[in-house]
């Protein structure tokens, strides 16, 4: 996260006097914006792609584009260089991307746990054989997270310190989510936190479940959220309001119509039909969770991932 931070410092100064292009979040001869959006390909954005097959976005004279990336600490540093217009990010990665001065703005919630153990859509697996039990048997072993330092191992840690041990001994890995699977299966890690549709991939494989890290974080943790970059908020008001009217409407549809969620899923994963049917879907709130922010913001300072408390005020709308 933070090599992908001082990365982008270069691009910024001159993203902050570029002009959009109708190619990139301008208006095209039409009248309609070209706007690409940075996400990851996960269950979680799926409304993303409902909607846009809905013609949700078309119906705000958006042309959309969805570009994949490994993660939000990824997707940050594209969003404030002017890459993408907006982007999907886990909540920790924007709360440590505010705190350094990265100018970055929530626009609208992404997704949310839950808040059952037991039937939640992200967890911390381990291969069936492993000694480890619980949370904190976690402690001195290697785990693995789609991005360091983002909602992952800072969820984790929640789990390890909930069940009594050390979080600082866990040591994480980055690893891309659809190399995980075959990663615990030849024990290169000793444990994965996964989402759908990888944890049901890894349960199909034989993995066991040894922590439910969300629901231990926070009721109802709100995991990621849309965001776009200080200066599309305040130059184009009316593209990020037509974007977030789009995004709401593809929540609500998603978490209204399970069944329609379910099958986009295979357009942009290569989970099949028949996996995506067993899936355990994330909830699509389009409220903002502001408790739950303000704990992950405890927990990112705690940790020692900032040294500055993240401003939760300035990031959400």
């Amino acid at each position: 996260m933070r090599r992908s931070l001082l990365a982008v410092a270069p691009l910024l100064s001159a993203a902050l006097v570029a002009g959009c292009g109708s190619s990139g979040g301008g208006t095209g001869s039409v009248g309609v914006d070209k706007v690409t959006v940075g996400v990851i390909p996960i269950v979680d954005v799926d409304p993303i792609y409902l909607g846009k097959q809905r013609g949700f976005f078309s119906d705000v004279k958006i042309d959309l584009t969805l570009q994949q990336t490994q993660g939000g600490a990824a997707t940050v540093p594209a969003v404030v260089s002017g890459q993408f217009q907006f982007g999907f990010g886990n909540m920790t990665s924007l709360l440590i991307a505010q705190s350094k001065g990265l100018p970055l703005k929530v626009v609208a919630a992404g997704n949310s746990s839950t808040g059952r153990a037991g039937a939640d859509f992200g967890a911390v697996v381990v291969p069936q054989d492993s000694p480890i039990r619980t949370a904190r048997d976690l402690e001195g072993r290697s785990v693995a997270v789609n991005t360091l330092n983002n909602i992952g191992d800072t969820t984790v840690r929640a789990s390890v310190r909930k069940a009594g041990g050390d979080p600082s001994k866990v040591k994480f890995t980055e690893l891309a989510f659809p190399d995980m699977p075959a990663a615990l299966a030849g024990h290169r890690v000793d444990a994965a936190w996964v989402v759908e549709p990888f944890l049901t991939v890894t349960k199909a494989q034989g993995d066991r479940v040894v922590a439910w890290n969300f629901v231990d974080t926070a009721p109802n943790l709100m995991i990621a959220a849309y965001f776009t970059s200080a200066r599309v908020a305040s130059g184009q008001a009316d593209l990020v309001r037509r974007f977030t009217e789009a995004i709401n409407r593809s929540l609500a549809y998603a978490q209204a119509h399970p069944d329609q969620a379910r099958q986009v899923i295979t357009t942009y994963t290569k989970i099949d039909a028949a996996t995506a049917a067993k899936l355990t879907l994330p909830t699509w709130p389009t409220q903002i969770n502001r408790q739950s922010t303000d704990t992950l913001a405890r927990l990112v300072t705690s940790d020692g991932l900032v040294t500055k408390q993240p401003d939760v005020t300035a990031l959400l709308p």
